[in-house]
């Protein structure tokens, strides 16, 4: 494999409303993982178990490795045997229980038990199906609601499970308006674009890896630990990810097992996911129960809040989808208390997906909101308000910015929420029933460290680069505008590097953090390679500003000019042929704000939809969202607010469409593919308006600037499920909300 840089885009647009790499990807020169031209590559297909628990006993392999084209068949029996069993990257949820045939225990339908590789992706397609398995079967726990007596309590991590503040008892004594039901959520599993892929080839003992991933540092440390080999010897490159949302911020079996299998081969090696594989092996969403109570007096103030949570994890490892989070910190209570617990099953790994808590938590918190203010007979707009917490109520710290009653008063101004009738079922537009419903968004803003590079080059051109990844949410744009903006440069004059690991290193791209982290780093370094030209200059008789002090110097089109005398400028260009015509360059290192511990910091939206349903088949259709959002600055219009649609529309395909339905008897997803797993087509969505503040949280970041690729998703399905009760007059707590449901 080639260890030259990724081929990225050298020439630019020139509109700071254009994409970076948008070009490149709508005329198909945009390379992602499994697209990379590689000599001498072969195919490897994952063999699956189809057993939810057991052991395997024999694999009959020998028509397999005879059939054309087959180059090898690795499984338990024979497979490469791993340091410490390949477990010595386990720290989850970052490092994860991986299945790489070193053992021969079956823990989950659709576990990997084997790869055969071949010569072309038909001949490994066709010597998988050779392969024939015996196993003996151990019952399994499959069934989530016949296994809730035995939820447990996770173990701390960077969230504590449970809180407790307050006399929660008391509260809901005090209270003369009470709301105490159970709300669901089902298991969804990710569906990008792009499924999972992963090229592995060997130099000696250097791996390369083009891995479609979210993290690239991660990878390199994942496979690195994995194999017991130093990491400087494993290089990943992904310069294009199609969509990964959670579920390629981990290192997952694939990965290991395409490198094991190049090594045994002695070749490169392509493993890519068909899209039945991406369900259970890569992750999904687990499914949640959601207990929540909340009192109030009668003027709408809260008094007592508890939301206690049971979500399914895997045999295999625990992770928790933490709903209950946003419960600790939204509004002001006189008391609040959460709880969560997991349930194993026999069911692949659980992982991150879009707003991982958040999303599923918002949705029954703010349906019970909503359920409070009917009983109370107030506008849930105003109860909202009539609970706004001036502070953090979980840490007592103040936040970094708060707008939102800003965001309440302007969406509900642009969706005409004052035109609404309160009464259910009260609204129509000819035979359809209209419902109006709102909720709250809201999502941690998240800044790790980062580092950035950037070259000035002799004839004036300019290079930006991070170990940062994008998924399509404009990374490349937005680390082209900061890096031109800070030096002074057009943005035709600027290269973007990411998407591998020999470049500085940067936070994965998950939790909303990627622009938040990587930004500051690169402004950084843009503000040392551009001083570091303008004392070039200064000290340079030859030069129109020699004499002058740096902070007397300003930078524009491409040159340095005196901020007192504009004649007085010189170029980029013409200072660097002066000196060797060699390259300037600076790194940087970003740390998050030292504010950060005496502050907290979050994003926040309010989110009106309207719904029409047909009041005898009970049809849905979200006809128009309007949201708007305190994200900090908005650093590029086009792809801030591309983002927040996108949220969103999944919001809505959460509260409508999605859910993965699990044969009880033998444990595989039922609908693993996209024909039978629904999400959301164009015609599913309606009118999306979308608008951000802009305001700058400089207590955050020096840009101002918090991530906003997971808002647009909490709340969503909440204001939905709203509005289909405002509508119809009946309320459905268990997700997805289907005309059956309705029909009850």
């Amino acid at each position: 494999m080639s260890t030259q840089p990724n081929p990225q885009p050298a020439v630019q647009p020139a509109q700071a409303d254009v994409r970076y790499e948008g070009r490149l990807k709508v005329t198909g020169r945009a390379k992602y993982a499994a697209e990379f031209p590689v000599e001498n590559v072969a195919y490897a297909v994952m063999v699956q178990s189809t057993i939810p628990n057991g052991t395997i006993t024999e694999m009959d392999t020998k028509r397999a490795e005879s059939a054309s084209g087959v180059l090898a068949v690795m499984t338990p029996f024979n497979a490469a045997r791993l340091p410490g069993a390949g477990k010595g990257a386990i720290q989850p949820p970052a490092g994860r229980t991986l299945s790489l045939l070193q053992d021969k225990e079956v823990h989950y339908n659709g576990q990997p038990i084997a790869v055969v590789v071949a010569r072309s992706l038909n001949e490994a397609i066709h010597g998988a199906e050779l392969i024939s398995t015996s196993y003996k079967t151990t019952p399994a726990k499959l069934d989530f609601h016949d296994n809730l007596d035995a939820a447990y309590s996770p173990k701390p991590g960077r969230r504590q499970p449970d809180t407790h503040r307050g006399d929660f008892e008391a509260g809901m004594q005090r209270a003369e308006a009470r709301v105490e039901e159970t709300y669901s959520t089902p298991i969804q599993n990710h569906n990008p674009m792009e499924p999972h892929a992963t090229i592995a080839a060997w130099d000696r003992d250097k791996l390369s890896l083009y891995d479609a991933t979210q993290y690239i540092s991660g990878v390199q440390s994942s496979v690195a630990k994995t194999m017991g080999i130093p990491a400087d010897n494993v290089r990943v490159q992904c310069p294009y990810t199609g969509g990964g949302f959670g579920s390629k911020g981990s290192t997952w079996s694939h990965v290991v097992l395409a490198a094991m299998a190049a090594k045994q081969v002695g070749r490169p090696v392509k493993l890519v996911l068909e899209r039945p594989q991406m369900f259970g092996p890569v992750g999904s969403r687990p499914q949640t129960l959601q207990k929540i109570a909340l009192g109030a007096t009668k003027e709408g103030k809260l008094t007592a809040m508890r939301h206690d949570v049971i979500a399914h994890t895997s045999v295999m490892e625990d992770f928790l989808e933490p709903s209950a989070v946003a419960t600790r910190m939204l509004y002001d209570s006189a008391s609040n208390v959460t709880s969560h617990r997991l349930v194993a099953l026999n069911l692949g790994v659980g992982t991150f997906q879009r707003a991982p808590g958040e999303a599923t938590g918002t949705f029954a918190l703010e349906s019970a909101l909503d359920e409070l203010a009917y009983k109370l007979k107030m506008d849930p707009v105003e109860l909202r308000m009539k609970n706004y917490a001036e502070k953090d109520p979980e840490s007592e710290k103040p936040w970094t910015e708060k707008n939102l009653l800003q965001c309440y008063k302007q969406a509900a101004e642009r969706f005409g929420w004052a035109k609404r009738n309160a009464e259910p079922r009260s609204m129509r537009d000819g035979d359809k029933l209209i419902g109006w419903g709102m909720a709250t968004a809201t999502y941690p803003a998240n800044r790790s460290a980062a580092q950035a590079v950037v070259r000035i080059v002799p004839d004036g051109h300019a290079y930006v680069g991070s170990g940062s990844q994008d998924l399509g949410t404009g990374t490349y744009t937005i680390m082209q505008q900061t890096a031109a903006d800070t030096l002074g440069v057009d943005l035709s004059m600027m290269e973007v590097k990411i998407g591998d690991s020999t470049l500085p290193r940067a936070p994965v791209s998950g939790g909303s953090q990627s622009a938040a982290s990587v930004l500051p780093a690169v402004k950084d370094a843009a503000k040392q390679a551009r001083l570091k030209v303008i004392e070039m200059a200064v000290a340079d008789a030859a030069s129109p500003l020699h004499g002058a002090l740096p902070d007397e110097i300003v930078s524009h089109g491409g040159k340095l000019s005196l901020k007192s005398d504009a004649s007085k400028s010189e170029s980029y260009a013409a200072i660097l042929a002066r000196h060797g015509s060699q390259a300037v360059e600076a790194q940087a290192e970003a740390q998050p704000s030292e504010d950060r511990d005496g502050n907290s910091a979050h994003s926040w939206g309010a989110v009106f939809a309207e719904v029409a349903v047909d009041p005898y088949v009970h049809m849905m259709q979200v006809r128009r969202v309007v949201g708007t959002y305190d994200i900090g600055t908005l650093l590029n219009k086009k792809t801030g607010l591309n983002q927040l649609v996108g949220g969103i529309v999944w919001g809505v395909s959460l509260a409508l469409l999605e859910e993965a339905h699990i044969d009880l008897l033998y444990g595989r997803t039922v609908n693993e593919n996209l024909g039978e797993y629904h999400v959301p087509v164009n015609a599913d969505i309606g009118e999306i308006d979308v608008t951000a503040l802009g305001i700058p949280d400089m207590k955050f970041n020096p840009l101002g600037s918090r991530g906003i690729g997971e808002i647009g998703i909490t709340g969503a399905s909440a204001a939905v499920a709203n509005a289909i009760y405002h509508a119809t007059g009946k309320r459905v707590r268990d997700l997805p909300i289907t005309l059956d449901k309705l029909m009850g």
